[in-house]
């Protein structure tokens, strides 16, 4: 299920910190704490689990009217937004995430000294498309697949460029799991394939514009992390059912710190 959180910032909210997305994943945990503090500790310590990998299975995204970037920050040149909030978990997830809205009616972002405060004017479902075997999303947010390189002490974050062989098998491998977290059964269907708008990215390049965004994760000041995600249209084909858990879920990794979030044309 998807939900649409209309917002407006108020009067001594001018600004937001260009690196929010730990501090809204933060703010949600909040608000579900209020609907069940069970649940919502549940979710952030220990999630749903596949094959020793944690998943939250819910992703979000924040858009605001209007901004310009002034002093390492956004000044809001209007003051609404919108949040995009989207999950399979309908029962536990939505059910006291709207409980903590309604006793809240507001949601804070604070990050890099600045604390930015919106009122929940209006929340709306947002009806899903109708999933088939091949589907086309646009990139609401960056998707974010990683894998470990030989004498390579960290994650290599995946770019359009790089092997598709690698980039499906990697997608498939997160939704697979991601299956069998909420199914609590393994996955024995055929899988997905990814295709990227190739028309899309030529252009894309031609206009000098990157296939890659760079968003840094800081819990605090001192402790930021670069996570570099795809930003490009593409084609899944294949399992109806996987498509529509990647659709709610989010597609790729670190969903619930806002990547991987799409919408059906």
């Amino acid at each position: 299920m998807r939900l649409l959180l209309k917002l407006r910032a108020t009067k001594d909210s001018k600004l937001v910190s260009l690196n929010s997305n730990y501090a809204l994943s933060s703010s949600i945990y909040k608000l579900l704490k209020f609907g069940s503090p069970e649940f919502s500790e549940f979710l952030h310590e220990i999630g749903y689990k596949s094959n020793d990998k944690t998943y939250k299975l819910f992703s979000f995204t924040i858009k605001y009217k209007a901004t310009e970037l002034s002093n390492n920050a956004l000044k809001l040149n209007s003051p609404f937004a919108y949040l995009y909030i989207t999950t399979t978990l309908v029962d536990d997830f939505i059910k006291n995430f709207l409980i903590g809205t309604f006793n809240q009616q507001s949601i804070e972002i604070y990050s890099n000294y600045i604390k930015t405060k919106f009122l929940i004017e209006q929340i709306e479902i947002i009806p899903p498309p109708q999933f088939k075997e091949s589907m086309y999303f646009q990139m609401i947010s960056p998707m974010v697949l990683s894998t470990y390189l030989p004498d390579k002490p960290t994650a290599y974050y995946l770019r359009y460029d790089d092997d598709i062989k690698i980039i499906n098998r990697l997608f498939n491998h997160n939704l697979m799991n991601k299956y069998e977290a909420v199914r609590n059964k393994k996955y024995n269907g055929k899988g997905v394939q990814l295709k990227w708008d190739d028309d899309y990215a030529i252009k894309a390049f031609k206009q000098g514009k990157r296939l890659s965004k760079k968003v840094t994760i800081n819990k605090d000041i001192n402790n930021a992390v670069d996570i570099i995600g795809i930003f490009c249209p593409y084609t899944v084909e294949g399992d109806v059912e996987l498509i529509e858990l990647g659709y709610e879920c989010g597609f790729g990794e670190k969903n619930s710190m806002g990547f991987g979030m799409v919408k059906a044309e």
